[in-house]
């Protein structure tokens, strides 16, 4: 095992480099669905609706330099956002490590496989139409986003 494989763990998300930082991503494509957000509760609903750039087959962005630029609502996750990040999916890295909680055993950075994101249930790619082909966003809620 490399020295600094396991990063994650020795270092706070202030101390990361921009590749350790981008390796946290372990490419469920969660983030990439339309929500609602209950502006009352602050409660979010997923649907199963994901952004015409998201490559369902990897599940990353076709087009990741420019994704707010291409989608202005596109939200880059910083370390500001982490400071309130109940919006991100409770099985997200930055969130996991935001609010000190470890990594889950189907991550890539953990298991070393990247297919375990799919295997273990947790990626959205097969799962999703593009935002193309959908109307009726409130047609398309899901409840299988943890």
């Amino acid at each position: 095992m490399e020295p600094h494989y396991e990063f994650w763990k020795t270092k706070h998300l202030t101390e990361l480099s921009q590749s350790e930082w981008e390796a946290l991503c372990d490419g469920c494509a969660k983030c990439c669905l339309l929500r609602f957000e209950d502006s009352e509760t602050r409660d979010i609903f997923y649907t199963n609706i994901c952004c015409r750039y998201l490559d369902q087959t990897t599940g990353r962005c076709n087009d990741y330099p420019n994704r707010s630029i291409n989608v202005p609502e596109c939200c880059t996750v910083t370390l500001e956002i982490l400071e309130t990040p109940y919006w991100l999916p409770s099985t997200c890295a930055y969130r996991l490590l935001a609010e000190g909680k470890p990594l889950p055993g189907w991550h890539p950075l953990v298991s070393r496989d990247p297919a375990t994101v799919a295997t273990s249930g947790n990626g959205i790619c097969g799962r999703a139409v593009s935002e193309l082909e959908a109307d009726e966003p409130e047609q398309h809620l899901i409840d299988w986003i943890r």
